[in-house]
């Protein structure tokens, strides 16, 4: 059977849908569950709640910030949601953006990668030894923590969010899986290559590290109003993403959704979406042509797509469910 996963992002989903949801994808024979952090409730709350309503899937975040968190707290509730899961549990992190992590949180963003390497280490060692004395990483410095409490694995699988070369590489180096999104075909096998040199670079067996990336999936009936939508914000908000939907082949295009978007006329941004960059960038509707496009992502090295529902309105859940059961696995 082909594994696939399925990941939530909000939209307009309560926390109780989102464990209905991930009920559904355990019943469908989903490999994995994924809950964003954004702006959809607290995802490790969600995911407690849905490893205890669920038995076999597998339940990650995709991803937690290493900026809103301290390390030693995301430690501590990786080791919690490892606990109520009986050992389901796949930490995800990431450095989120820039323009989330001061805005949004009134935080300083800076040094992402360093972050990012302190705060897998500080993770690792806490659930391994259960404290930590005196570490002086990169960028974070910590006294002493404990955890007054046993961890259920002291070893648990870290996926690593990346988009471009650099952070790609690290992935391949410290951790077991990467999370990509809004990836293409064509560039999930540069992505690929990125990992492999990566892991071989520390005498990693490149077969080891997990390929996995979400790929956006339309509502029913929504046509593609949603999509241009969703793909707009990200083009409009996020310059990693920008860039990457630029160096797919879109750069005019995509430089006048930024434009619009800056200007406020967020309507006209979504219509400037151009086709075919949400045809290369998320799953079509036809059954038969989202066979042809997931085999596509998997020989250009993806060993886990990521089927995100793309809801929202009063009707997200059952748009999510529906979505979820279209694009359950093959048996």
């Amino acid at each position: 059977m082909d594994r696939i996963g399925v990941a939530f992002t909000g939209g307009g989903m309560s926390p109780h849908d989102v464990v209905r949801c991930v009920q559904l994808a355990e019943e469908l024979g989903y490999d994995s569950a994924w809950v964003a952090e954004g702006h959809g409730g607290d995802q490790f709350s969600i995911l407690t709640a849905c490893a205890l309503a669920t038995s076999r899937i597998q339940l990650g975040t995709s991803i937690s910030s290493v900026f809103v968190r301290s390390a030693p707290t995301i430690a501590m509730a990786a080791a919690c949601v490892d606990h109520y899961s009986h050992g389901r549990f796949i930490l995800g992190l990431g450095s989120s953006h820039r323009v989330q992590v001061g805005p949004e949180h009134g935080l300083e963003f800076s040094a992402p990668i360093p972050r990012v390497r302190d705060t897998i280490d500080v993770v690792r060692s806490l659930l391994r030894d259960g404290k930590l004395v005196d570490y002086q990483g990169e960028v974070t410095s910590i006294e002493t923590f404990d955890l007054h409490f046993p961890v259920l694995r002291p070893e648990l699988p870290i996926y690593l969010a990346a988009v471009f070369p650099k952070m790609l590489g690290i992935a391949g180096e410290i951790s077991q899986g990467v999370l990509l999104t809004w990836c293409t075909p064509e560039y999930a096998r540069i992505a690929a290559q990125y990992v492999a040199e990566g892991a071989a670079g520390v005498g990693a067996d490149p077969a080891s590290v997990e390929m996995a990336t979400l790929l956006s999936v339309a509502a029913p009936g929504a046509g593609d109003g949603g999509m241009r939508r969703v793909a707009a914000t990200y083009a409009g908000r996020f310059p990693r993403y920008r860039r990457l939907m630029s160096e797919a082949g879109f750069a005019d295009e995509v430089e006048m959704v930024r434009r619009a978007w800056r200007e406020g006329e967020i309507g006209q941004a979504e219509q400037l979406v151009p086709d075919g960059l949400i045809d290369r960038m998320s799953l079509p509707s036809d059954p038969g042509e989202r066979r042809e496009r997931l085999a596509e992502y998997r020989e250009g090295g993806i060993t886990l797509p990521i089927i995100a529902p793309r809801v929202s309105g009063p009707n997200a859940a059952e748009s999510a469910q529906e979505i979820i059961r279209a694009n359950a696995p093959a048996t």
